[in-house]
């Protein structure tokens, strides 16, 4: 699955991917060059971001069922325990 950003996104990143190389780098970069060098980036190590984020949610939606039965487990037969620590205090 090929990892695609928006129109809007992708030219920002092209612009930042630009400036790094201005001001980190001996050369600057042109605007076709930071292109392929995203789409690079994108295919390449793309996944290995993306894989990693499915894995970061996948653990805290897990997290999240098995807190589940911990906020709505209800005891079952409470009915005369209520009602006999009622007439307990009676």
């Amino acid at each position: 699955m090929a990892i695609e950003i928006p129109k809007e996104e992708r030219k920002e990143a092209i612009a930042s991917i630009e400036r790094y190389f201005r001001e980190n780098m001996d050369e600057p970069i042109g605007n076709v060059a930071a292109g392929g060098l995203l789409g690079f980036f994108l295919e390449e190590i793309g996944p290995l971001v993306y894989n990693q984020a499915v894995a970061d949610v996948q653990e805290r939606l897990q997290q999240r069922v098995a807190e589940l039965d911990i906020d709505a487990h209800h005891d079952p037969f409470q009915y005369w325990r209520k009602f006999d620590a009622a007439r307990k205090k009676r």
